[in-house]
């Protein structure tokens, strides 16, 4: 949602000795002048765990959230694959994170809820390109302009990527079949010969219950400029050693606007939640086997924080193709996608075909 008459967050940190633009130093709490080397510590006491305040689900669904969750930022859209990003507005034109795609940047501004919460970079950006450069010399068939890129490519980017996180307290009744196996003896022919065999069955009784579970911090990605199986790939996440927001940790870091919106990304939630609610209604059954028929679950006081997680990006290009990799930049898993050379697959091929000629021209000579 766009408002032009908000107030717009600049995130802004000018240092004190030469007036350049402070940087979040990744593994501690301070910035950091690239300039002069001036260090300013972050009040870390803001960023307590106890400081970090759920929100109310249905409250933010009727539309009486405070003003103060909210935030407007400018943004740059990329028109490859949207991702809204912020950029400083020093800059004037600059290159997509997620695909390489050069953009523009646009007075467009994003309206959106505040984030709560956040996990702060821990690895420096040389960290993270060493172990994309590790994880991609493990990858066979690779062209060599692609290891070429990770050892002397340009920098990779700092993202937060947005998330939601849901609690919740379920209730559940359910209707099923609870399974007790049993055995009959049976007798049967084989190969002429008569002889008996123990035979399994179940015998079925209708039963019906009650479970209840807590939820806590169910993670949902609010980004759609990564591919889901990328992301999923760098869990899990250090959520307890979530912080409570403040703009200080972005300072020389993009964050990405969320594109999931809030309803669609609690549906997602409880697909999961459910999935764990069935697993506990099974184990509520008993027996040796279970139905489950019907399961009415009602979801109460149910709150979200809307939180950002800091991954290392680097896109790459080949055969007019963009290719991503991903580091979690607090663990370094690595995830990505790459391109395959065709010249190397075509050598691998027919040294093999060759390899197979040798030995089946050295078993003719022995024979």
């Amino acid at each position: 949602m766009s408002d032009t008459t908000a107030i717009v967050e600049e995130h802004r940190f000018p240092c004190y000795n030469c007036g350049s633009q402070l940087n979040f130093d990744p593994g501690d709490d301070q910035l950091l002048c690239p300039n002069c080397g001036h260090i300013e510590p972050i009040d870390t006491a803001k960023g307590r765990w106890d400081a970090i305040q759920e929100r109310d689900y249905h409250a933010a669904l009727n539309k009486l959230m405070a003003q103060s969750d909210f935030e407007v930022t400018r943004v740059v859209t990329c028109p490859n694959c949207s991702a809204q990003t912020e950029l400083d507005e020093t800059n004037q034109a600059d290159r997509c994170p997620f695909c390489d795609t050069p953009v523009v940047v646009d007075t467009g501004t994003h309206r959106h809820i505040k984030p709560t919460a956040l996990l702060s970079f821990t690895l420096e950006e040389r960290e993270a390109r060493a172990e994309m450069t590790k994880w991609l010399g493990g990858l066979w068939f690779a062209p060599n302009s692609l290891m070429e890129y990770a050892r002397k490519g340009r920098r990779m980017n700092g993202i937060y990527v947005p998330y939601w996180t849901y609690d919740t307290d379920t209730k559940s009744s359910y209707r099923g079949q609870r399974g007790t196996h049993y055995y009959e003896t049976k007798t049967v022919t084989r190969d002429g010969k008569r002889q008996q065999i123990r035979v399994r069955k179940t015998r079925w009784r209708n039963t019906s219950g009650r479970v209840a579970r807590f939820f806590d911090d169910v993670l949902v990605l609010a980004s759609q400029s990564l591919p889901k199986r990328y992301t999923d790939a760098l869990e899990p996440w250090d959520l307890e050693n979530l912080a409570a927001y403040q703009p200080e940790y972005l300072a020389g870091f993009r964050a990405e606007g969320y594109q999931v919106e809030l309803t669609t990304g609690f549906d997602e939630a409880r697909d999961v939640m459910d999935r764990v609610i069935h697993r506990d209604v099974q184990r509520d059954i008993g027996g040796d086997d279970q139905r489950v028929g019907h399961v009415d679950t009602d979801y109460n006081a149910i709150t979200f924080k809307h939180i950002l997680l800091p991954i290392w990006v680097a896109a790459y290009k080949y055969n007019g193709k963009s290719y991503r990799f991903v580091v979690n930049a607090r663990s370094g898993k690595v995830k990505g996608e790459r391109p395959y050379s065709g010249w190397k697959i075509a050598f691998a091929v027919l040294l093999g075909f060759i390899v197979a000629l040798i030995v089946a021209y050295v078993i003719a000579q022995n024979q």
